[in-house]
């Protein structure tokens, strides 16, 4: 269960990071030819050695920092058109998979750490 768990997490953070540059910078940008709103991608990469590395305290404090992934995802959902819209829709599927897996895996791993002392 617990690697199901990273691997999901690991995943989605790796493609949420790709959707934000991509939609950004190519696929759907607010302005023409990509805006600065792709640097939004950067607060992501601070769990990412953390989630492949397996370390419980980077599962225990990413679900804070996707939380506004989330919420970004949900308001453009509703606020978009078009593509941009498919694209908010799947960062927010994208995030809530995030949450969820990193979660699990916080979870497994405590109780893992303390039926083993």
């Amino acid at each position: 269960m617990a690697t199901l768990a990273q691997a999901v997490a690991c995943v989605a953070l790796i493609a949420l990071i790709f959707l934000c540059l991509l939609w950004e910078a190519l696929l759907a940008p607010i302005r023409p030819g990509g805006s600065l709103l792709m640097l939004k991608a950067l607060p992501l990469l601070l769990p990412l050695f953390g989630l492949l590395r397996g370390k419980v305290y980077t599962y225990q404090w990413t679900p804070f920092l996707a939380l506004a992934y989330l919420c970004e995802g949900i308001v453009r959902a509703w606020s978009e058109h078009g593509v941009a819209r498919t694209l908010a829709f799947t960062e927010a599927l994208l995030t809530a998979a995030l949450i969820a897996s990193a979660a699990t895996y916080a979870r497994v791993a405590r109780t893992r750490m303390r039926t083993s002392d």
